[in-house]
Formats: structure tokens, sequence, C-alpha cells
């Protein structure tokens, strides 16, 4: 059963994405905050609420998403807050993804169910003490 109050920032420059996948989070029952790339997430951080998980694209103008990641872990106050890579990057782009240390990594197109079982997991684990 879903917490009330569960909170996902969704960070993507395709808009479409970013509203279907906050219209479903939504229809879940999450607060769903949405950001078109790291400089928007940055600052929706920074004016609250904390989200209990972040979904990241990499691939976004203004600031990437390993430049969030960069920003993002620098910060005391948002370090521990866990990232999900949302990504259409092929296998070539593995290690670099690991680089930025996401605690999970989904590759577009991602599933209806893959998309709720993920963040429902991580937003669990960072609700009962765990960031990983």
């Amino acid at each position: 059963m879903l917490e009330p109050n569960r909170c996902v920032l969704v960070v993507d420059d395709d808009e479409d994405l970013r509203q279907a996948v906050s219209s479903v989070l939504s229809e879940e029952g999450y607060q769903v905050l949405e950001a078109a790339n790291g400089a928007e997430a940055l600052s929706r951080l920074h004016s609250g609420p904390i989200p209990d998980v972040i979904l990241l694209d990499l691939m976004m103008p203004v600031m990437n998403g390993a430049q969030f990641r960069i920003a993002q872990t620098s910060d005391p106050s948002l370090a521990e807050v866990p990232v999900v890579v949302m990504t259409a990057a092929g296998a070539r782009a593995e290690e670099p993804i690991e680089a930025i240390r996401p605690t999970r990594v989904l590759h577009k197109p991602v599933g209806l169910m893959p998309l709720l079982d993920t963040v429902e997991e991580v937003a669990s684990r960072r609700r009962n003490g765990g960031t990983k």
C-alpha cells in the first residue's frame, strides 16, 4: 500500500514523456514534481519538498544528467536522494551511467510496471532509512 505524501521528481527534457510519467505516478498517489533539465531540478530541490526518488534523464540541454548528479552529490542536503536513471542509451553507455552511481537504471521505452515497481521499491527504501 502506498504511503501518503510520497514524492517523485521527474527530470526529462521530453515534455510528453515527462507529463506521461507524471500522470501515471499521480494516479498511483505520488506527489510529482517536474523539471525539464538538471538546473531546473536543482532549483526545485532547493525550494522543496525533497523527493523520495528522482527519475533522471541523462541527455538534456542546459544541465545534463551527469552534471546534475555532480551538483546533487556535492550538496549534503541532496546527496542521499536516490536517483533512477531513465535512458535511451544502449549498452555502450553503461560505463558512464555507472560512473554517476544511480540507484537503478531503466532503459527507455520503460514499461509501466517496471517503472511503478522501481519507484515504489526505491521510495520505500528511502522512507525506511536506506538510500540504495
